[in-house]
């Protein structure tokens, strides 16, 4: 589809120009040997959270420690550049907008990437890796992934040079929390009440939770799962597989504790009256609710073969499967069954670790409909170059085991392949079985239908996350369903607001992310449907942009060793802008190079 026929988006003409590469310590490779986990900490910030603020989120401190420091001349930055400071207790990402001087936290709180390497546009800064968006003035997150803000420092100008003034601990912490309210009611945490109920502890579910609390919300939030664990990064599960549930949390028990959002763990819902606004448990448990959030996320889909008894087949949805594969896998044979996203990340994080990895697809390229046949195969080479074998037009018949261990994966073609575990990804569903006769509407695919405010067709019930599909702006509000991590963040920010009359429509560009063997996949916008795809740069070598076209437009960009360019074109789709086909030809796009960042 083209571009909205309403209000025709200005087209942008342009050329391209190849970056270097780009050093990056992203942590998401899943051949990368340090354990890249840092705990979630609150902070204050000069210029955005009081002294009070900061108590509240740092009641052990009694005091705040300052430090003071001359970084520039004035004259060093010009307008639209950022530079990276040392202000010798720690740094700084210094940047000059529109005449003035602003500083704040230097790293993405997300996973730590350079902020000097992202984008500077119109009061915000855009992370270069996963295009988390932070506002130059208050350091609040304004676009995810990612839960915390960053600090802000004060800065003046004397005598022609720039001087910040940080707090210590905030140089050092690089992220700050917002502050957030407290239940003011008093209730017993048995009380089968909740005003707000959310089913899921994923991204959208503890964003949703996060907000509320953030906004000023003084009831009770209970927020409930059917994990064990308290809500962990999923992303890293087939990228680090050898990584604890502790190690993945995105926040602690003392964090919900400290801002009354109660946890129920190992509760499963089976059924939603919305009549009587009531949800029923598994165990038998019912709660109330006056308002509920729905994001429970999607199921791994099943495969069907012989041999369901045999053990050590995996569909990996906890950090305990991860954890099991990574040591089944040990100096053994592994067999991944999909090439998923998942999948492949899987068997590239066993790579390092297993005797052998083999692939099984049914399809002749791994990732032909995501990222188009050219790019899967430079892809497949990456992986047969590092010891994988691919059998693809090709399925499972059987599994083959010994004392009811995996020994030998069958394949319709007749070839047997060894196997000491295998993992299966062929894809997911949505988690809405037990809304079936809720009076909840959901699609033909099992997905729950919404508006841009989140709302499902109940008053009082919102969703959000993998188990939605909503009208994505970008492409003239069409309903779309878009399973990223990214996205369910967004999610749960606007059902949250839309529940406390703060409507807030979805702007976000979707952004997605992979790694696998060092090399980080960017990819922004919507590309279903594709009709073409444009390559710059070299295919071989894994250094290039891929433009995705439909009627002549550019829907969709995804790069390899190219930052910060799929940030930057996420801002000009964010603006409305519109990129033609035929500009990605020929053109060059080096406007989207902040070169003055550099």
């Amino acid at each position: 589809m083209g571009g909205c026929l309403s209000k025709p988006k200005p087209e942008i003409k342009v050329e391209l120009t190849l970056l270097d590469k780009e050093k990056e310590v992203d942590l998401m490779s899943p051949n990368g040997k340090a354990s890249p986990f840092s705990e979630c900490r609150p902070n204050g910030s000069m210029g955005h959270c009081s002294d009070e603020d900061t108590m509240t989120l740092w009641p052990q401190r009694k005091h705040r420690d300052y430090i003071e420091a001359s970084v520039c001349h004035i004259k060093d930055l010009e307008n639209g550049q950022m530079r990276e400071v040392d202000l010798g207790a720690g740094r700084a990402l210094l940047i000059k907008e529109h005449g003035e001087f602003f500083a704040m936290g230097h790293k993405c709180p997300h996973y730590g990437a350079p902020l000097v390497k992202g984008v500077l546009s119109k009061g915000h800064v855009r992370c270069p890796w996963h295009g988390a968006c932070f506002n130059i003035t208050t350091g609040d997150i304004e676009d995810f992934p990612g839960l915390d803000s960053l600090p802000t420092f004060q800065v003046r100008v004397e005598k022609e040079k720039v001087i910040i003034r940080a707090d210590k601990q905030a140089l050092q912490t690089q992220r700050r929390s917002k502050a957030m309210s407290k239940c003011s009611a008093v209730i017993n945490s048995s009380t089968g009440f909740s005003h707000i109920l959310i089913i899921g502890s994923g991204p959208a579910g503890l964003v949703c939770a996060e907000t509320l609390r953030q906004e000023g919300f003084t009831d009770r939030i209970v927020m409930c799962t059917m994990d064990k664990h308290l809500p962990y990064d999923r992303p890293k599960l087939s990228k680090c597989l050898e990584s604890t549930a502790e190690q993945l949390q995105l926040r602690s028990s003392d964090f919900f504790q400290m801002h009354d959002i109660e946890i129920l763990l190992e509760k499963e819902v089976v059924s939603v009256d919305v009549k009587t606004r009531t949800v029923t448990f598994r165990d038998g448990f019912k709660m109330e609710y006056r308002k509920l959030f729905i994001a429970t996320g999607s199921r791994p889909k099943p495969l069907s073969y012989k041999g369901k008894d045999v053990g050590n087949v995996f569909h990996l949805s906890t950090p305990e499967d991860a954890n099991s594969i990574a040591t089944l896998a040990s100096s053994k044979n592994a067999v991944i069954v999909g090439t998923s996203f998942i999948g492949m990340e899987v068997a590239a994080a066993l790579t390092d670790k297993a005797h052998s990895v083999s692939v099984i697809g049914i399809e002749a390229v791994p990732f032909r409909k995501a990222l188009g046949e050219k790019v899967g195969k430079a892809l497949m080479k990456l992986f047969e170059s590092n010891r994988v074998k691919f059998y693809m037009l090709n399925e499972v018949s059987e599994m083959q085991g010994h004392n009811g261990q995996l020994k030998e994966v069958v394949l319709k073609s007749g070839k047997v392949l060894r196997a000491d575990v295998c993992v299966i990804g062929i894809g997911s569903s949505p988690a809405t079985a037990f809304l079936k006769q809720s009076g909840v509407h959901v699609d033909s695919k099992g997905f729950i239908t919404v508006n841009k405010l989140m709302q499902t067709n109940i008053d009082g019930v919102f969703a959000g996350g993998d188990v939605v599909t909503y009208p994505l702006a970008l492409r003239c509000n069409k309903k779309v369903n878009i399973p990223h991590w990214q996205m369910a963040h967004v999610h749960g920010r606007v059902a949250a607001l839309s529940m406390m009359g703060k409507a807030s429509d979805i702007k976000t560009v979707p952004y997605f992310w992979t790694a696998m063997f060092g090399k980080s996949i960017r990819y922004a916008g919507y590309g279903d449907g594709f009709d073409d795809v444009v390559i710059k740069g070299d295919l071989d070598e894994l250094k290039f942009v891929a433009f995705y076209t439909k009627s002549e437009e550019v829907v969709a960009v995804a790069s390899v060793n190219y930052d910060p360019i799929v940030s930057r074109v996420a801002e000009v789709f964010g603006a409305g802008k519109t990129i033609r086909k035929r500009d990605v030809e020929t053109g060059d796009m080096s406007w989207l190079i902040d070169k003055s960042s550099q």
